[in-house]
């Protein structure tokens, strides 16, 4: 039986702009609120002073407000970039998550939250053909300032609903891969450490390339890990956080 659709609550925030003439829509962009309730997030993203807004939020029972025209630039990603593109903005959608988020007292997503997520994030994604390797959370295109939507967001759950990846769960004994290149960690360096923070280049991340592993590459190991590996999140970079991110790779081909 099919999920019965959910109506959508109109509550208009000001804090929008336009959007480049030549900007296609072609990301999606998960977020919590990190605020003590859904009335206090609600309040801020309309707050013409707080200069933030989403174009949907999503509250913990599975009702669903939309703040902003999707036709509309809300101001949801901050300081972000994708593949090389700044201005996130211009070019997504943004959805918040009714969640305290890490500083209030992080917590799971509830199921008719995450019903609604992925029945709003589908109908979004076949509105503007998002690529599934292009949904993200915040910490993806923001990782040195945002832990958003976090390690206890259920993305299987929404790949599972088609939308977005998520690799599959085959643990790797030990930290050593088949090539012999050991678990990589700050502090390491050489081509292994160049390789790594290509391919996290390559699938969209921006990560240094220097063949250092330093503290920024750590970072952007950690938001990949929050995203798709969530069981350990350590900012070192083992064999069952390579081969994730080459089946990612791989589906992007």
């Amino acid at each position: 039986m099919r999920a019965r659709r959910r109506a959508v609550v109109e509550h208009p925030s000001p804090n929008f702009g336009p959007r480049p003439t030549d900007a296609a829509i072609d990301l999606l962009i998960l977020h919590y609120t990190g605020m003590q309730s859904a009335e206090a997030a609600i309040a801020r993203l309309c707050d013409r002073a707080a200069a933030v807004s989403a174009h949907y939020v999503i509250d913990e029972d599975g009702t669903v407000y939309r703040l902003v025209d999707e036709r509309e630039r809300a101001w949801h990603a901050g300081v972000s970039a994708w593949q090389g593109r700044g201005d996130v903005n211009s070019f997504s959608v943004g959805i918040e998550l009714v969640n305290p988020g890490h500083e209030w007292g992080y917590r799971a997503f509830p199921a008719a939250q995450l019903a609604a997520c992925a029945q709003l994030s589908r109908a979004i994604v076949k509105r503007h053909a998002i690529p599934a390797s292009r949904v993200l959370g915040h910490s993806d295109v923001a990782p040195a300032r945002k832990q958003d939507p976090g390690e206890r967001f259920d993305w299987a759950h929404l790949a599972h609903h088609g939308v977005g990846l998520w690799p599959p769960d085959e643990p790797a004994d030990g930290d050593d891969d088949e090539t012999g290149v050991a678990l990589l960690a700050r502090g390491a360096g050489g081509p292994a450490v160049l390789a790594l923070q290509t391919a996290l280049v390559r699938f969209g991340y921006s990560c240094p390339t220097t063949g250092m592993f330093d503290a920024a590459t750590e970072t952007v190991v950690l938001a990949f890990q929050r995203h798709f590996r969530p069981g350990r999140l350590d900012g070192r970079f083992d064999r069952e956080c390579r081969r994730r991110l080459a089946w990612l790779l791989a589906e992007m081909d």
